[in-house]
């Protein structure tokens, strides 16, 4: 079992920047690829990012330039900073653990999501 805690979500304005971060605790953390996906409103849930055991980062397509993932195996934590947000950046962004190789919406661990509102 892993439990995740994502925070850092907000209102941000359009341009600006947010650090989100999700905490690992229950299990290994190493082992396990973390993911970032989003969930904007009346929309699918999306894969924004992905970092292997590892350390090596991918992006979706219209993340890329602009989104950095991260993580800290001593801490069990990674981030998601995110920079020059716009309107479309608006969703429910959820952290996930999963084996890498794995499906990891199907198999992976959740955790509760954090709201990123980009609005003026």
């Amino acid at each position: 079992q892993v439990q995740l805690v994502e925070s850092g979500g907000g209102l941000v304005q359009p341009g600006g920047s947010l650090r989100l971060s999700c905490a690992a605790s229950g299990s290994i953390f190493s082992i396990y690829a973390m993911s970032w996906f989003g969930q904007a409103p009346g929309k699918q849930r999306e894969l924004v990012a992905a970092i292997t055991p590892n350390a090596n980062p991918n992006y979706g397509d219209s993340v890329e330039g602009r989104f950095t993932l991260s993580r800290d195996n001593a801490k069990n934590t990674v981030y998601l900073q995110m920079n020059s947000l716009q309107p479309a950046a608006t969703a429910v962004y959820s952290c996930n653990a999963a084996p890498e190789d794995s499906d990891y919406a199907r198999v992976g661990y959740w955790g509760q999501g954090t709201q990123v509102t980009v609005s003026s």
